[in-house]
């Protein structure tokens, strides 16, 4: 499922596990700063063959946010 993949990848990044990650978070709840932010989107990209500008990648400001923006851009 997209969400748990989503959650997954923000996990790995943030180094903390999926289930912490709650769909409504605020990154910079889950301690998300600008590096790993740039890891996530790496990581999106690479998975689902996207591409998210730094202004997309500037207006995720929860977990939701990041999952509207990959379904809204599959193909």
């Amino acid at each position: 499922m997209l969400t748990d993949e989503i959650r997954e990848i923000i996990a790995d990044a943030l180094e903390i596990t999926p289930e912490e990650v709650d769909v409504e978070a605020r990154l910079e709840d889950l301690m998300a700063d600008e590096l790993s932010l740039t890891d996530i989107a790496s990581s999106l990209e690479d998975q689902y063959s996207i591409e998210i500008s730094e202004e997309a990648l500037d207006s995720f400001k929860t977990v939701e946010d990041v999952i509207s923006f990959v379904e809204a851009n599959l193909d």
